[in-house]
């Protein structure tokens, strides 16, 4: 009787962990805009390095005449050039390394690398 309770209460236990276990992303803040910046930050820091894996980028364009460009090895992803408005993306980033611009003005432009 004790084995079959024991049992049971491991079957349950392996069902519940997943359940429970969080397997979010990292989250990235991406901006550009108003004016001439643009940026990436990682809890309000500037991205310059990231470790390999899978971040969800939430891009806030606030320029009407700038857009945020982000490109890397497998990854280009864009907001409009002349709209405004919110992107989100979730993205596996490799290693190498990233840019991310405005297509209409050559100084905003910033890398950061993924190792």
């Amino acid at each position: 009787m004790f084995k079959a309770l024991f049992a049971a209460a491991v079957i349950a236990a392996v069902i519940a962990v997943p359940a429970f276990a969080k397997s979010s992303a990292t989250t990235l803040k991406g901006q550009v805009g108003p004016g001439f910046s643009i940026e990436l930050t990682k809890a309000g820091k500037k991205v310059k390095t990231l470790k390999a894996g899978s971040y969800k980028i939430k891009v806030e364009d606030k320029g009407s005449i700038h857009n945020f460009h982000l490109t890397g090895p497998g990854v280009n992803k864009k907001t409009a050039v002349k709209s405004k408005g919110t992107a989100s993306w979730t993205l596996a980033l490799k290693p190498g390394k990233y840019t991310y611009r405005s297509d209409k003005t050559k100084k905003l432009r910033r890398t950061f690398s993924v190792g």
